[in-house]
């Protein structure tokens, strides 16, 4: 047997729980990952999990295997990656989770960073929220927000703001709000993300503003309301990385310049320091000079292109 696979497969079976979440995520049958857990069991002669129609469990025996396997499995990715940096160049992949926005931004920027290491390879896992590295298969992930919990290694990379937009569709038939009060009269378009979808809160020349929005459409995905607001639905508060490029080809226009939102802190965060093959810093390198780079232009307005057409006031 692949002892290496076998033990891959016992690993993932612990952390998820479940056979056929295993198979769904490796491309495969149920009835192959039973028969590596099988084979582990035979080569062993133990027996490594306690099985009922309801419910899965380690044995004794099962337990012991854990730690070791685990340790086995990062000797076996140190030596894959001694070798690749043997080779001149860091080799394998990394899974990253990031939100939809960062994954538009970042895109176009692999590119660059794959022709330079032809070894290595990125899988981009999307999701507006991600909670478990270990249970998402994670190499290194973006959060947003407040500071990771201290079971993760996080590290700060950049403070990013919200823009509030609309296509010239809209803002055509409507017209623009002059003051944050003015989106009472207009449709909105609701990110359900937080607990305080409905609840923008501005900080202008008089101090801070809250508004509650409504709008007959909400979603709790932002590729949704970003795209609702190209078509010209209502009014969207979305983060800088989502639609920055709309804002460069005009399809969407910022409005209330004087009118600032909250910022975030941007993190990226991975499993552990110790271990940390180079293909992972590699990738961990280009997300944090990526974001870096994208504050910097952000704050002194390159990006956006500080004119008239970038705003509709």
């Amino acid at each position: 047997m692949d002892l290496i696979s076998g033990l891959q497969s016992f690993i993932r079976v612990v952390e998820t729980g479940s056979f056929s979440a295993v198979a769904r995520e490796s491309n495969t049958s149920q009835s192959a990952v039973t028969r590596h857990i099988a084979q582990l069991e035979e080569h062993f002669g133990v027996r490594l999990f306690h099985r009922t129609t309801r419910k899965l469990s380690l044995t004794d025996d099962g337990q012991d295997l854990v730690g070791q396997a685990r340790h086995l499995l990062e000797v076996a990715t140190d030596l894959e990656d001694t070798v690749g940096r043997a080779r001149g160049a860091p080799t394998g992949l990394v899974r990253v989770g990031v939100t939809v926005g960062a994954a538009m931004l970042l895109v176009p920027e692999f590119g660059a960073l794959l022709r330079r290491h032809p070894g290595l390879s990125v899988e981009l896992v999307v999701e507006d929220r991600i909670d478990d590295l270990v249970t998402e298969r994670l190499d290194v992930a973006l959060r947003f927000g407040q500071s990771p919990d201290t079971s993760v290694v996080s590290r700060a990379i950049a403070t990013l703001g919200f823009a509030l937009v609309a296509a010239p569709a809209y803002l055509e038939q409507y017209g623009a709000p002059a003051h944050p009060s003015d989106l009472a009269n207009h449709t909105c378009i609701v990110s359900q993300n937080g607990q305080d979808g409905g609840h923008w809160t501005f900080t202008g020349p008089s101090g801070p503003v809250n508004v509650e929005v409504t709008g007959p459409l909400r979603s709790d995905n932002l590729q949704v309301v970003r795209q609702a607001a190209l078509t010209g639905y209502g009014i969207a508060l979305l983060s800088d990385p989502l639609i920055i490029n709309d804002i460069r080809s005009s399809r969407l226009y910022r409005l209330l310049p004087d009118y600032t939102t909250a910022r975030r802190q941007a993190f990226v965060v991975y499993p552990s320091r110790r271990h940390l093959p180079p293909r992972t810093r590699i990738v961990i390198d280009f997300l944090i000079d990526r974001f870096r780079e994208l504050e910097v232009r952000l704050r002194d307005g390159r990006e956006w292109g500080e004119n008239e057409a970038t705003w509709l006031v």
